[in-house]
């Protein structure tokens, strides 16, 4: 699952990458998942190009209150 944390900067770089998956409005979103190998690889080419590493391929983690 593609996730964007909150140190996500704004640049840009995932939404140039992967159109269909990212929108940046401020802050990266997810709007999709990737389903197809095209929008994997889009998505692992976005993670590795993050500035900030923000983006990820796994699980948010929760902090226990």
């Amino acid at each position: 699952m593609i996730h964007v944390n909150d140190t996500c900067i704004g640049c840009g770089v995932c939404g140039e990458m992967a159109k269909t998956i990212f929108k940046v409005e401020g802050i990266s979103k997810v709007i999709k998942q990737p389903e197809t190998p095209e929008e994997n690889i889009a998505c692992q080419q976005a993670i590795e190009m993050c500035p900030v590493h923000a983006i990820s391929n796994e699980e948010p983690t929760k902090v226990a209150a």
